[in-house]
């Protein structure tokens, strides 16, 4: 198979990697090659400048909006902010929201953007400034709306950001009645949705459960089913590391290491979460945490630890074939984006490791970003008009099964009975639901085919249809 320019220069680019991995996957699909490169390319890559003033001067900033796919409307990924970013990693990033999406059954196409920011080197006046501009932009091009492109919270950026961006929009597009579902991860007082901040993290720790529950695939590993016991190491103690580490305690794992940026710490009787994030709080590093055996200097060393699961939840090429035979790990979940390099990818394999990959593994954030922008759109909240009436239905319902039976339960039984659904127990459900259906979907595809020679294969081999059937109804392929 032909592979196109863009995947020409995967050893040297992350967009590269995506399309290397897109092409392994390709060979797997029947679609003709000029409609997986339809797939596989960059509809419209947007980079533009903008000036802002700083102090007794101006500054320009760099930024950049990238729509990789359009098969669906709108387009949807988040907004990077990072002195690190550029334009190949934010073509990346879109890439693999648009795979990511077809993976749960999002109805997006692909987005990501980019500021090439410190945020910590601006005040929150200029951050507002940089971040109202760059809306501006987009709105000037096209580049957001409702039904055209939404954008979300990514590295460097959160509810803050969003709710400005949500400002911006309705002030340039006064009356518009769905303006709010410009962009999502936007703070509940703005009509954002419960349980959106933790989502990624949530969805990492369901994805994992749902791994190992497979006792056929574990007994491959040599370990039990179930999370039970389990050793993890997560790198990363930010938005989606703390609440992976959060859920994955609640779901009976061990988290045996942490790895930040200023270094990493290990213990294998395991920390607690909130004990290690106060003594970072107060001290302003995980080092130095009284509960460790173990500290290193170098983050990179916290991964190459005793464990059983390694969840890399920071940065891109975290895992590469310079650390890869050191990694002792039999599941790796990438919980970051491209945080494993193809070569890197392929010697965990051919070592008997199973990849959950980033594409399926961080999908909760997109997933109730869905659920936001449904609402937004709706203009009612879930739960909204049913809570009531479900909880009078189960309370007749209970006082009915009461008169009739003789057994009276006690107030705590009631209240579990009779209790109706809050909206933040729905988007946990349906969550849920997403993650673990998408799980076996993918597992599936690479049980029925024994040339897949991985989960992320699987995965791309999934999505590449899903997208492929699109552009086919569509009418530009018979």
């Amino acid at each position: 198979m032909a592979k196109s320019i863009d995947a020409a220069h995967s050893e040297t680019s992350f967009f590269g990697d995506v399309c290397q991995f897109f092409d392994h996957a390709a060979q797997f699909t029947s679609h003709p090659e000029g409609l997986l490169d339809q797939i596989r390319s960059c509809n419209s890559v947007y980079r533009f400048r903008f000036p802002i003033r700083r102090g007794n001067g101006f500054e320009v900033i760099d930024a950049w909006r990238v729509e990789h796919s359009h098969h669906k409307s709108p387009t949807k990924g988040g907004i990077r902010y990072s002195e690190m970013v550029n334009e190949d990693e934010v073509m990346a990033l879109a890439a693999l929201m648009t795979y990511k999406c077809a993976i749960v059954n999002v109805p997006f196409g692909g987005a990501k953007g980019g500021i090439k920011i410190n945020p910590k080197e601006y005040t929150v006046a200029e951050l507002e400034n940089i971040t109202r501009r760059y809306t501006v932009e987009l709105i000037k091009k096209n580049f957001i709306g409702p039904g055209i492109d939404v954008p979300a919270p990514d590295y460097g950026s959160g509810e803050r950001e969003m709710s400005w961006i949500a400002d911006t929009y309705q002030t340039m597009n006064p009356g518009q009645l769905d303006a709010l579902g410009c962009v999502t991860g936007k703070p509940l007082a703005l009509h954002g949705i419960a349980g959106r901040k933790e989502a990624t993290g949530r969805g990492v720790a369901i994805s994992i459960r749902e791994c190992v529950s497979v006792a056929e695939d574990m007994q491959k590993l040599g370990l039990e089913a179930g999370l039970s016991g389990k050793r993890v190491i997560v790198q990363g103690m930010g938005n989606v590391g703390y609440y992976t580490i959060k859920y994955l305690t609640e779901f009976g794992a061990t988290i045996v290491g942490i790895c930040e940026f200023e270094g990493a710490i290990y213990s294998s009787e395991g920390f607690d979460l909130d004990e290690v994030f106060n003594h970072r709080k107060t001290t302003g590093s995980i080092l130095g945490f009284s509960k460790a055996h173990k500290e290193f200097k170098n983050s990179s060393e916290g991964l190459e630890q005793e464990c059983d699961i390694l969840v890399p939840a920071a940065l891109e090429n975290q895992l590469t074939e310079h650390n890869v035979a050191n990694i002792k790990a039999k599941i790796i979940a990438e919980a970051a984006n491209g945080p494993t390099t193809p070569d890197a990818a392929s010697a965990l394999i051919e070592r008997g490791c199973i990849l959950i990959p980033d594409m399926y593994c961080n999908a909760g954030g997109v997933t109730v970003s869905y659920f936001e922008w449904l609402k937004n759109l709706s203009h009612v909240a879930f739960g909204r008009m049913d809570k009531r009436y479900e909880e009078n239905a189960n309370l007749n319902l209970v006082n009915t099964i009461e008169k009739s039976t003789g057994v009276t339960l006690d107030a705590t039984q009631r209240s579990m009975i009779i209790k109706g659904a809050s909206e933040l127990e729905l988007v946990n459900s349906g969550l849920e639901d997403t993650m673990i259906r998408s799980y076996h979907e993918i597992r599936e595809i690479k049980m029925e085919n024994s040339r897949i020679d991985s989960l992320r294969t699987a995965a791309f081999v999934s999505s590449i249809n899903k997208v492929a059937v699109s552009y086919m109804n569509m009418g530009i392929w018979p």
